[in-house]
């Protein structure tokens, strides 16, 4: 397969990602937090963008499309349910969709939560998963459009890959969200061994993402509000899953 992948950082804490399709010479950008971090890893790469993939309204993923639009004429791809929100938007996709992208096909999964319209992007060909600001390395998206519901079943849509996939998320967060991790599981010996690793990642000034799915199995507590341990610790263990969730998600908002 001749998909290439490149992550780049942008704004303060976002992440842009380009993929390039070598045969045909398409390149997207998953979002665009900002037009010159995408201009600058396309030159950087030697690519021309051809499409944009977007997950979902908010401006830090949005806030490049007019003007890379504008300057290249691609094409911009987008959740139908944020449709409204998202500026020059050429195409709307919703759950269960599947597109090409040169010779690799897209499946679309609806991730609603973050926005009522969040979107990710999962490429089984390439064992990888473009999940925006629905899943991050070790935690998850503030719930600011759905419900607590809502946002657990989407977790558990992305928790249902395989568990070799590779996760791109939107944001840097992950030395927040396993310190945040830590108080629920404190015990957790590969939580323990991973935050020391992103410590001295970060330490570094190097990224903790992207993550693999296999990891946040064992690590991420918002994608193991269903483990017994989890249920235990917070002395919910008759509680319904997405009630163990909703109780990690209200801590982590006011922590």
């Amino acid at each position: 397969m001749a998909l290439e992948i490149h992550q780049f950082p942008a704004r303060s804490d976002n992440y842009g990602v380009l993929i390039h399709d070598s045969e045909s010479g398409m390149t997207a950008s998953i979002d665009a937090p900002e037009a010159k971090a995408v201009k600058s890893a396309l030159v950087e790469k030697g690519w021309r963008l051809t499409h944009i993939f977007t997950t979902h309204h908010h401006h830090d993923h949005t806030e490049g499309n007019a003007a890379l639009k504008s300057e290249t004429g691609c094409e911009i791809i987008g959740p139908r349910g944020d449709a409204a929100k998202i500026p020059t938007l050429d195409r709307q996709i919703g759950d269960g969709d599947t597109f090409r992208f040169g010779n690799t096909e897209v499946q679309v999964l609806e991730t609603p939560g973050h926005t009522l319209g969040h979107i990710s992007y999962y490429i089984p060909e390439a064992k990888v998963a473009f999940v925006g600001d629905t899943m991050f390395a070790m935690g998850c998206g503030r719930v600011f459009e759905g419900s607590h519901e809502m946002m657990w079943h989407s977790l558990s849509k992305l928790r249902a890959l395989p568990a070799d996939t590779t996760i791109y998320a939107g944001h840097e967060y992950t030395l927040a969200n396993a310190q945040f991790a830590l108080t629920i599981e404190p015990d957790n010996a590969a939580l323990k061994a991973r935050t020391a690793e992103v410590e001295a990642l970060r330490g570094q000034g190097k990224p903790t993402l992207p993550t693999t799915l296999a990891k946040e199995l064992a690590t991420n507590p918002f994608i193991r509000a269903g483990e017994r341990d989890v249920k235990a610790a917070l002395g919910m263990a008759d509680a319904a899953d997405w009630q163990v969730f909703s109780e990690m998600r209200t801590r982590k908002d006011n922590a």
